[in-house]
């Protein structure tokens, strides 16, 4: 019996609709967009779709080869993307994994190591897997190499080895300024220190002592090393350790050291005003036609004085001149014919002026003691001292201001202090209660040129303080 095959069953109505929809709208994409544009929309889209199938392959099957640039999509792939409305094909296009194998590769031989409390060069090169011989090498090669020793806690050093295990190359960065360098070539190792030059830009600062003058001027964003310069300026006509009351005020124009917007550190004060007890006091920083730089007034009058108010910052007075004061080691009236400052021990010591170093020794009951003939008429004396500082000596010469000893207990002391004493012809007198002498003002050219400086900075001042004062208001 003659078998009938059966015909295949005609496609479904809605599938042939279907495909004739999709034939008339590729011919009209055809006919609108030049072939140009419509070649480049199928680069997007051939991309965004073979990222899709390299993520949801299945990476134990063997993918066939294929030419660069060419697609493993199937030749509808781009109609159903553009037809599909799942979330798979609404999602950004992802970069090819490629790009991950484009980046550099880290470098084995580079380490970089901080430095932790109790670390030293050597725990340092352990970390960086070098031996003692290597670190020997290193600091012994010049006397400059051994400034890699001083470490500090954070601070960052760059170790790059060779090959075989030795030291390449050493790097440090010890501030935002300086950064020193060891390298090794083919005669040993080779030192070089690089130095940032900083932009310099004037910055005011503002401040009223509710406390003290330390803790003001850091509100106001002074640093200490710029506080302590504040004080110098004024030293001259404030006592810092007696005659700063609560509501005095101050005010600075001073530089910034900046690199890359970065503060970095402090320069000059160039002009300052300090109230004190209702008086103030101007300064404004002058450099002479000879290269001499001072302090003077608004108006050209020297701040610079014979001798300096006090001889140790910020301390405190415990005890004053006087012709009959109870010793309390001695239990006996006895004339104190000086001022004590208490400090901490350690604390520095200036000289109150110019002169020449008479004593630099030990002195009985003063302990160590310098004593400085100033000139034929004034002489002073600094007593308990804990020790000298470098190059202070009988016969040798010292500059007003200069630190010639530190803050002891020596001799018949009870405590920590500076003993002070200041004679004029020989004989003692309360060194608060001097008038102290003052050096030549500005005078001829020289005026002319301080005061076009000295005037815009004290308006700048005037400008500052009421723009600050404006703005609080608000």
């Amino acid at each position: 019996m003659t078998s009938i095959s059966k015909a295949p069953p005609p496609y479904p109505k809605s599938h042939l609709l279907a495909a004739s929809g999709i034939a008339a709208l590729l011919s009209l994409a055809l006919l609108v967009f030049p072939s140009r544009e419509v070649e480049a929309k199928k680069t997007t889209l051939n991309l965004d779709l073979n990222a899709s199938e390299q993520l949801e392959s299945n990476p134990s099957e063997p993918q066939q080869p294929r030419l660069p640039g060419e697609s493993n999509a199937s030749p509808f792939a781009q109609i159903d993307a553009q037809n599909s409305n799942t979330p798979q094909a609404e999602k950004p296009a992802e970069k090819p994994a490629e790009g991950l194998a484009q980046l550099p590769p880290a470098d084995p031989y580079t380490k970089l190591i901080t430095v932790a409390n109790g670390d030293t060069l050597s725990t340092v090169f352990q970390k960086a897997g070098l031996t003692p011989t290597h670190l020997h090498e290193a600091l012994n090669s010049s006397d400059d190499a051994k400034r890699f020793g001083q470490l500090k806690v954070g601070q960052v050093l760059e170790v790059k080895l060779t090959q075989d295990g030795g030291l390449q190359h050493l790097q440090s960065k010890l501030s935002d300024l300086e950064t020193i360098t060891l390298a090794k070539t083919d005669k040993g190792f080779d030192f070089k220190r690089e130095l940032t030059k900083p932009t310099v830009r004037t910055a005011y600062a503002h401040g009223v002592i509710n406390s003290s003058l330390f803790l003001s001027a850091k509100r106001a964003g002074l640093s200490h090393n710029m506080t302590m310069d504040l004080a110098n300026v004024f030293g001259y006509d404030i006592d810092f350790a007696q005659d700063i009351r609560e509501g005095d005020e101050f005010e600075v124009i001073y530089e910034q050291k900046v690199v890359n917007d970065k503060q970095v550190g402090d320069g000059n004060i160039l002009a300052a005003r300090f109230v004190n007890r209702g008086k103030p006091f101007t300064a404004v920083r002058y450099t002479n036609k000879q290269g001499s730089t001072s302090y003077y007034t608004a108006d050209g009058n020297s701040m610079r004085k014979a001798f300096i108010r006090t001889p140790v910052d910020f301390a405190r007075i415990s005890s004053r001149f006087s012709m009959g004061r109870f010793h309390p080691i001695l239990n006996k009236i006895r004339a104190h014919k000086g001022v004590d400052y208490a400090a901490p021990r350690g604390t520095p010591i200036k000289a109150a002026g110019d002169g020449r170093v008479q004593l630099a020794g030990r002195r009985g009951g003063y302990g160590n003691t310098i004593i400085i003939q100033h000139n034929k008429t004034y002489t002073t004396l600094y007593g308990h001292m804990q020790g000298f500082a470098k190059g202070i000596k009988t016969g040798g010469m010292v500059k007003q201001g200069q630190v010639i000893g530190y803050i002891g207990t020596t001799g018949l002391s009870t405590g920590p202090h500076l003993h002070y004493e200041f004679q004029v012809n020989g004989v003692h007198v309360d060194p608060l209660s001097q008038k102290l002498a003052m050096a030549d003002p500005i005078s001829g050219p020289d005026k002319t040129r301080f005061m076009q400086m000295s005037k815009p900075l004290m308006a700048q001042m005037d400008q500052e303080k009421a723009t600050m004062l404006a703005l609080n208001k608000r």
